[in-house]
């Protein structure tokens, strides 16, 4: 058995067994596990999924909203056991793998248009 198998059979284990379905341009709500001292929440971050990347266990997603007009953008690796789960509010219709434009954009402009059906 060399390294890689090894790391293959380890990497499995750490995988998740229901992944959401989701793409880039969906508007998702990620519920995320914190911790503060003793105790642990749970907190929901929900905005556009700008882009996904890796594979395996080692899958990322980066979600951006609008807070308070300012632009927030967190990245959570998509088999952690802090993301507790992922919910599609709505689906989005783009034609890119990543939407760094938005990052410029504020308001009506930084919207992606919905699919209607999927």
């Amino acid at each position: 058995m060399n390294a890689n198998e090894i790391i293959k059979k380890i990497e499995d284990g750490q995988l998740k067994k229901e992944v959401p379905e989701f793409r880039v341009g969906d508007t998702v709500r990620v519920h995320a596990k914190i911790k503060e001292g003793t105790h642990e929440r749970i907190q929901v971050f929900e905005g556009i999924v700008i882009k996904k990347q890796g594979g395996s266990n080692r899958t990322t997603f980066t979600v951006r909203k609008i807070s308070n007009g300012v632009g927030v953008e967190k990245t959570w690796p998509l088999h952690s056991p802090n993301v507790e789960k992922v919910d599609v509010v709505r689906y989005g219709k783009v034609r890119r793998a990543k939407l760094f434009y938005l990052r410029g954009r504020v308001g009506k402009r930084a919207k992606v248009k919905e699919l209607v059906k999927r």
